[in-house]
């Protein structure tokens, strides 16, 4: 079973509604023993960085995450989950993320032509192949919704996108996959993206 960790923020059940679409068993849960339990975890998120830890420690969900984290089980994030994996952003000056990982979050610049909020589609470039990104091709198209993108200082980046900037658009580390954009939004590569983490339950990775 997938823990969909509910801490009040939008957009996790189309995140569900994704994983039943592929045949995966998935809750929405904001119970720490729920989490503790399952075999994979997912924490998605659409929204502000400093609402949201607000929101995890309010639900009593910030060492349960952590705990699960460093588990060794399949643990990915989406969006704004991948931002407060890290240790802070400029969006909530002040407001220290989980820091499972190291790398700060910040404002994509202004630049000529390109709108802010980076919204809509755009190509992945792989530093890492294989992993949950196995079958697809370098160019991939995937969905992003974000002003804010992670500027991550481990050498744990396994995909870019380019708006202006180089945009650290994934990450793995150990058992933790991140996505800044959206899988459940990106149509055919978002659904194997998700089935391949499905796949990893069970492999201690």
């Amino acid at each position: 079973m997938i823990a969909i960790i509910d801490y009040g923020a939008g957009n996790i059940e189309s995140v569900r509604k994704a994983f039943e679409f592929i045949g995966a068993e998935a809750v929405l849960t904001s119970d720490p023993e729920v989490l503790k339990n399952a075999d994979a975890a997912v924490l998605p998120g659409v929204g502000s960085f400093g609402d949201a830890m607000d929101n995890i420690k309010k639900r009593n969900l910030l060492n349960p995450i952590k705990e699960f984290a460093a588990s060794g089980k399949p643990f990915l994030g989406i969006c704004l989950g991948l931002q407060i994996l890290f240790e802070s952003s400029e969006e909530s000056e002040g407001v220290e993320g989980l820091g499972i990982l190291k790398g700060k979050i910040v404002r994509i610049p202004a630049s000529e032509g390109l709108k802010i909020p980076h919204m809509g589609w755009n190509s992945l470039e792989f530093e890492k192949e294989g992993d949950i990104f196995e079958g697809l091709e370098n160019g991939t198209y995937v969905y992003f919704v974000h002003s804010y993108y992670l500027k991550c200082e481990e050498d744990i980046v396994s995909t870019t996108a380019e708006y202006g900037v180089k945009i650290h658009a994934s990450v793995h580390k150990n058992n933790i996959r991140a996505c800044q954009f959206h899988p459940e939004k990106s149509g055919s590569a978002g659904l194997k993206i998700l089935k391949n983490f499905v796949s990893l339950i069970g492999e201690g990775k």
